[in-house]
């Protein structure tokens, strides 16, 4: 699964555009569990605990087949980061269940923002002017995202945006982890601790999925799997501030799901929301380049 880490950025390029597919379907898949189409409408709780279930089960049998040097696991690390993950997804699944994908998404693209934040106090990372400028630009894109008038605001965006306050925490658990464990490890170890956590929750919510469900739950977490793997892979062939542009594809991808499989057009507010959030993600970006390749990697930007 993890092939020798040799420097290729085009395929880099390749696998982050797959990863952000399937990322995007996990998101679709869920807004299809809210509704009624294949049963009841399923419970957050109950659509994380699937992503998770079968994506451990994914990454537990290639385990078996590839047999991987599994090194001692950091727990406490482990743990901090899945539930981190496990309340991010919950509250993104949530919020797609009442907006568009394409909202929903490009709110969630402020959570490399609100991890620079996080990395001052968790990291003793220094931020200058442009990470400050990149994030203000972020967030001013985000405020027209959430539509804030009485007519038109969103209370559903709000879980987006909660969704990207926890996931930008949790990049900075990834980055702890990353530096101590192969990726696989994290991997599995992640996904096996969301079993748990997301067992638990479930209890209280639980109803019995129809056979179609069970087979989108299936299908959630397996592309979950294959998204997770090929970010990993990517990661290992190319430096992070050349990647993480092209992880906005994600949102390409919402759009066009939201516009074949529910017939929403994104609007124009939805446009330059979306358009201001991905600047301030390449600002900052550019800036992460610009870091990376000066002689004094101490300096803040």
């Amino acid at each position: 699964m993890y092939a020798a880490k040799t420097h290729n950025p085009a395929l880099a390029a390749s696998l982050i555009a797959v990863a952000c597919a399937f990322i995007a379907a996990t998101t679709l898949i869920a807004k299809t569990l809210a509704t009624t189409q294949f049963g009841a409408p399923m419970h957050p709780f109950q659509i994380v605990f699937g992503r998770f279930l079968f994506a451990f089960l994914a990454f537990a049998l290639a385990s078996l087949i590839l047999r991987p040097t599994l090194q001692r696991p950091h727990l406490p690390l482990h743990v901090a980061r899945t539930l981190g993950g496990w309340a991010g997804l919950t509250l993104m699944f949530a919020s797609v269940a009442h907006i568009p994908l394409a909202d929903a998404t490009a709110i969630s693209f402020l959570n490399p923002v609100f991890g620079m934040i996080f990395a001052i106090p968790l990291l003793g990372e220094k931020v200058g002017k442009w990470r400050w400028i990149a994030a203000a630009i972020a967030f001013v894109g985000a405020l027209i995202l959430l539509r804030p008038t009485p007519e038109s605001f969103q209370p559903a965006a709000l879980l987006a945006l909660g969704a990207a306050v926890i996931l930008g925490f949790e990049l900075n658990i990834i980055k702890k982890l990353t530096g101590r464990e192969n990726p696989f490890s994290i991997l599995l170890i992640n996904n096996a601790i969301g079993v748990c956590i997301a067992t638990l929750a479930v209890l209280w919510v639980w109803i019995w999925p129809s056979p179609a469900q069970w087979a989108l739950m299936a299908t959630l977490g397996c592309a979950m799997a294959v998204a997770q793997t090929c970010f990993v892979n990517a990661m290992a062939r190319a430096d992070a501030s050349f990647v993480a542009p092209f992880t906005y594809g994600t949102l390409i991808f919402a759009a066009v799901y939201d516009v074949l499989f529910y017939d929403v057009v994104p609007d124009g507010v939805t446009i330059l929301g979306a358009s201001i959030i991905i600047a301030g993600a390449f600002l900052l970006a550019w800036r992460e380049g610009r870091k990376v390749r000066s002689e004094d990697g101490h300096a803040p930007l």
